[in-house]
């Protein structure tokens, strides 16, 4: 829970906000400016901009502890239900029903802290019925034997009183459930946590601790993991984990009592989530979805695209889709030059701009033979009605 003197001083993003001198100081605006630039623009106290800090968001939502007295909040411009709606497509939570009072919370802090405790109280359920245990190889100097002894080790050191064993030890503590627990450490120390969620939370980190040892992963050791009849239900645990992971990020500073800034980057969850939207809902009969496909153009030089529609009749690129969670008016010569480039190196008829809200300045032109056009998946109305309309206006 946030200390009761914490301030915190709030922005939206893609908005900028100015702040007296009195309220930022200065080392912490060197901190804003060399540690998360990437998030944040900083521009110092000046005559341009009237003696005052002015901070501008960029596409990330989420909150940056910076010292102990003081924190940033970056508020998301879409609403929190459609942040919601988001999270379920991109990490495949669909088959967990939120409960209709999760999905109407209004602030960031309850939209974390109503994931936090999901996932805590999912791991404390889990922990009832007993941790998913398998058989692990080790290999040990005992006093005794168990399992298959070393002989040649024997042989060459037969003073040794200690035998060297190989065996198989049935243990808890295993990747699956030091997934958990790690995302369970880097929540308890947020910051961000209400004190009912702080509760919950080490509640379950003090039922794993004994069991399982605390082992640093990342985002990427949720994904493709083996599940079976044993341990499905942690399918739906690793993709909350996931989540968390994504978006907590290492300090600025050290020391196991300093809290994690906790940041969403708003375009990869974006395209995540037009992705994962798309593979649910295309005319399956029709396109099949390729997601992040490399195209290599020469020795160490290759393009990443984030979508492409192939015609399932001839396995031919139909569309190449790249999302832009941007804040344009128009679509800019540098993306329209990025999809056509794609376009051409995969022989696609048509590229697609997709962006989460109407532009003022449309496009729907032929460059040579490849129709480039913008498109809208909105976040400010419900989703599944933005990605029919979507779908609609795309194969029109």
């Amino acid at each position: 829970m946030n200390p009761a003197n914490l301030k915190i001083i709030e922005i939206t993003e893609y908005q900028s906000k100015s702040f007296s001198r009195e309220e930022i100081s200065e080392e912490v605006g060197i901190i804003l400016y060399e540690k998360y630039n990437s998030q944040v623009n900083v521009e110092f106290p000046s005559p341009k901009t009237r003696n005052q800090w002015k901070l501008t968001a960029k596409g990330y939502v989420g909150y940056i502890p910076l010292n102990a007295d003081l924190a940033l909040k970056i508020n998301p411009k879409v609403p929190i239900k459609n942040l919601f709606g988001m999270l379920e497509y991109a990490y495949n939570l669909k088959s967990f029903k939120f409960p209709e009072g999760l999905m109407n919370c209004e602030s960031l802090e309850d939209f974390y802290n109503h994931l936090a405790y999901v996932l805590a109280d999912k791991i404390i359920e889990r922990c009832r019925k007993g941790l998913y245990r398998t058989y692990v190889p080790k290999t040990e100097q005992l006093a005794y034997v168990r399992g298959r002894l070393n002989v040649q080790q024997i042989i060459k050191k037969p003073w040794n009183v200690k035998l060297q064993c190989a065996y198989q030890e049935h243990t808890a503590d295993i990747i699956d459930n030091q997934i958990l627990l790690w995302t369970l450490f880097h929540i308890g120390h947020s910051g961000f946590c209400k004190e009912k969620v702080s509760l919950i939370v080490r509640k379950a980190y003090h039922a794993m601790q004994g069991m399982v040892s605390l082992q640093p992963y990342n985002s990427e050791d949720c994904i493709d993991r083996i599940y079976h009849r044993l341990n499905e239900d942690y399918h739906l645990l690793h993709q909350f984990c996931r989540f968390f992971l994504d978006n907590t990020s290492p300090n600025h500073e050290k020391g196991k009592n300093t809290t994690l800034p906790f940041l969403i980057d708003m375009a990869r969850l974006y395209e995540m989530f037009v992705a994962e939207w798309l593979r649910e809902n295309l005319p399956h009969q029709d396109f099949t979805l390729e997601t992040q496909e490399r195209i290599n153009i020469g020795e160490n030089i290759y393009f990443q695209t984030d979508l492409i529609l192939y015609d399932k009749t001839d396995s031919k690129p139909k569309y190449i889709l790249d999302t832009k969670y941007k804040n344009h008016k128009k679509p800019s010569s540098e993306d329209i030059a990025q999809v056509v480039t794609y376009a051409v190196s995969k022989s696609c008829p048509e590229t697609v701009l997709v962006y989460p809200t109407e532009l003022n300045h449309s496009l729907d032109e032929y460059i040579g033979e490849i129709r480039v056009r913008n498109l809208t998946f909105s976040l400010d109305d419900k989703i599944e009605d933005a990605g029919n309309t979507f779908l609609t206006k795309l194969f029109s």
